[in-house]
């Protein structure tokens, strides 16, 4: 099986899963194509890693909550003709195991093996835990 890579970032602004997914309905949020984006200053290096299955792993409330597909990086040059890198994701968000991760800037590469399983079956029908109870759940290593 092909190597991929995975991101992980902060969701600033984002209380859940779901006003992710809000904010990243607005046009703001969207490539011309109507996928969502999330445009960052640097390009990441391992370009063709991420692109062979790789997901970006959204950091909620101090946690790793859901993940998105990465589709494709598009280069957009912004007004302060500075070329900046659109990562564009697939419209759906998996959610995931809870994983506690510590504020940090920009984007992380994340190994697939070190990356959280994504809830499957009964565990994605049950009702959202707060953030809060999922973190410290997932601290003690019961989530």
């Amino acid at each position: 099986m092909a190597q991929h890579v995975n991101l992980v970032k902060l969701s600033v602004g984002s209380e859940n899963p779901e006003s992710l997914a809000a904010w990243q309905a607005t046009r703001a949020a969207q490539t011309g194509d109507g996928h969502p984006q999330h445009v960052t200053r640097m390009w990441p290096k391992r370009e063709k890693e991420i692109l062979n299955g790789g997901s970006i792993y959204w950091v909620i409330k101090g946690a790793i909550q859901c993940r998105q597909r990465i589709l494709r990086l598009d280069e957009v040059i912004g007004s302060d003709g500075i070329r900046r890198c659109a990562i564009v994701l697939d419209p759906e968000i998996i959610l995931t195991e809870t994983a506690l991760r510590r504020p940090f800037q920009g984007w992380r590469y994340l190994p697939a093996e070190d990356s959280p399983a994504d809830l499957r079956g009964k565990r994605r029908q049950e009702d959202d835990l707060p953030a809060e109870l999922a973190a410290a759940l997932a601290e003690i290593g019961v989530r």
